[in-house]
Formats: C-alpha cells, structure tokens, sequence
C-alpha cells in the first residue's frame, strides 16, 4: 500500500492549488470519487486480514476526513473570492432610475364610459344611475311593455324566483328602468315644490343582462341610455344630438342616417346607422359607403309619460341607448366581445388605457 502521509500531502497540495470551484471538483473528485485514488485503496481492505485492516482502517478513514476537511475549507475560501469577484464587476449605479413598476390599466368599457359621460356631460347631460335588480313595473311595464305583450319576448331575461307577494324580481335588460325613477323623482320634486316639471337631460350608464352569449353577445354588458324631457323637445334635437356624440366619439366626421323602427317605449322610433368602409380586417368609420346600426332612439312614447304621471300633451322628450361593449370593439378593434370578460391579463394589458390618462373636458377623449 503506498504511503498514505504521501498522498495527503500530495492531494492537500492540489486543493490548495485550486484557483475555482470547478478545479477544486475535479481534485476532489479525483481522490475522493467513487473511482477516486482513496476510495480505490479504501475497496483493498476487504481482502487484507484482520491484522491489516485493524491497522490500516483508521488510517484510511483519517485520511478521508482529512481531505473533506481540505475541500471544505478551500470551497469556503473560493467562493468568498468569487462573491467578492462579482460583487466589485457587478456594479450598480444608484443614480439610474427604477425600473418601471408594473401598474393596473383601465380596462374599454371604463373607458367607453368615461368618453361618454364627458362628451355628454359637454351637452348638459348629468349622469344617473339605478339598481340592477329591478321590479317587472319598473323593466317593462312602466316602458309601455304590457303583460304578454310579444315585445316582451326580444328580451330573454334572467328572473328571480317570486317573492311572498308572488312577483318576481328580475337583473335588468336594459338601463331604460333609471329613465322611470329620474322622470318619479323629478314629478315628486314638483309636487312637493308645487312648481313645473324641470327639464330633464341624463344619462344611464351600467350593467344589463340577457340569456344570450356568443361572439358579439354576452349574459352580461353594458349600456349607456340618455334621456330628455321638457316642452319643446323633437326629433331634430336628438338627430343634431347623436350626430355630434358620434362625430366626437370617434374622432372624425361620421355620416349617419334614421331608419324608422319599433321601440316599445318610443313613438317614432328609429335606428341610427353610421358609415364606414372594410379594409381588410379593419372597420374604417367615417369612410365609405356602407352602413352600420349603431343604436336605437325615437321620442318618448306617451304611455312612458302617463306611467310616471306626466302629461304628454304639455311635456314630451327623447329617448336613446346604445351598447358600450359594441362601442368599445368598434373604436379600438377589438374582435370578440368574450374578450372582454375573460380577465386575461396580456389582453388587459393591451386593450387597457394608462390609469394617468384623464379625459380632455374639451373633447371627451383621453389625452
């Protein structure tokens, strides 16, 4: 058997050589592997005798511990060179900016709405809401839909289970129901004040729901409904009134053109259609010479008007609505309504608008 002082020796010589990590492996490796010189003499010592094994035994184990001892004490040395290699080449300049935060972005339909509202809000329209668990007064019948009327059947609506009184509640299908409670509350106000009924001139933005769901409809989406009532209202007012949300909206000159159409809840009714041209996949509005339907509209029918108590032959006013979501898709090409409603953060990421950006109180656009 060699001598074992001379391999110690030997090998603590070559871990202290080592200038890395990767050397000191190898040298370890080498002596202490599986095939290493030590771990070679280490199998001999099945085929000594008893005497031998007695005498050589412990010396082998002494020599392994010992050259563990080595690497451990040489790794330990190593990498506070190599810690301190990287600490003095990976400098960092305090004086740089931070790396951007990642923020939450606003998300279409906020947007859309905001838009509205601030376009809007330019033509004196205040913004009023209501509940979206409504009563079938308040849905239907109060907007000239009477019981079984066939009017009733375009709007696949999701009802609660009846109540004690046997009614069943319902999530609105459309925001037309904050039409009803602005047009009570204003009526309550002149009957306690004793005065005339005040103009009225809003909007109802929010959520509606309706069984219906592939790529251009969803359970659940979004309208915005305006309203105008006073004495002089017609229907050249709500022309001049859609034309101009349009044009502001989309941010160019947009033909547009009244088809007449039926609304339960106005008389005469009509839907607005905008132009536009296809390139491609693009929808180009404002080009063209096709037409697009982008909303229904019509005056205030006068059962609307009676329902609330409200004499049509002294008032009468205007009536529209026109769904956000479709808004939305339009002006920023987004293809598929789902979309937006799926939570997908790249998607939000994209389609989303900085939180920082405010609407220009000019134009109802972002800046």
């Amino acid at each position: 058997m060699e001598n074992l002082q001379e391999i110690q020796t030997r090998v603590e010589a070559a871990i202290n050589a080592a200038s890395d990590l990767a050397a000191l492996d190898e040298v370890r490796v080498a002596a202490l592997g599986k095939k290493g010189e030590v771990s070679l003499i280490m199998r001999t010592l099945g085929g000594m005798t008893p005497e031998q094994r007695t005498e050589f035994g412990p010396k082998l184990n002494a020599l392994k511990n010992q050259l563990n001892e080595a690497v451990a004490t040489r790794r330990e040395i190593l990498e506070e060179q190599a810690l301190n290699a990287r600490l003095a080449s990976e400098v960092i300049d305090v004086t740089l900016p931070a790396s951007p935060t990642p923020t939450g972005s606003i998300h279409p339909v906020s947007q859309v709405f905001a838009e509205a509202a601030v376009i809007f809000g330019d033509m004196g329209f205040a913004v009023a809401e209501g509940p979206d668990i409504e009563t079938d007064f308040y849905n239907f019948t109060a907007l000239n839909f009477p019981p079984k009327h066939p009017a009733r059947d375009m709007h696949d609506t999701f009802f609660f289970e009846p109540g004690e009184d046997g009614a069943r509640k319902l999530l609105r299908t459309h925001t037309s129901p904050v039409q009803i409670r602005t047009l009570q509350a204003a009526v309550q106000r002149a009957e306690k004040s004793g005065a005339a009924l005040e103009p009225i001139r809003i909007i109802a933005p929010g959520r509606t729901y309706r069984c219906d769901s592939d790529q251009t409809h969803t359970p659940m989406f979004h309208q915005v409904e305006g309203l105008v009532i006073d004495r002089e209202t017609h229907m050249g007012h709500l022309k001049g009134c859609l034309a101009d949300f349009v044009s502001a909206f989309f941010e160019t000159s947009v033909k547009t053109r009244f088809r007449p159409h039926h609304f339960p809840f106005t008389e005469p009714s009509a839907e607005m259609d905008i132009g536009y041209e296809r390139v491609g996949d693009e929808i180009r509005i404002g080009q063209g010479d096709k037409w697009m339907e982008i909303l229904g509209c019509g005056m205030v029918h006068p059962n609307v008007l009676r329902s609330v108590g409200v004499d049509p032959d002294i008032y009468q006013g205007f009536a529209f609505g026109m769904g956000v979501d479709r808004l939305a898709m339009l002006k920023y090409g987004i293809p598929d309504l789902r979309d937006f409603f799926a939570s997908d953060q790249n998607w939000l990421t994209h389609y989303g608008f900085s939180p920082l950006s405010q609407p220009n109180l000019s134009t109802g656009l972002s800046s």
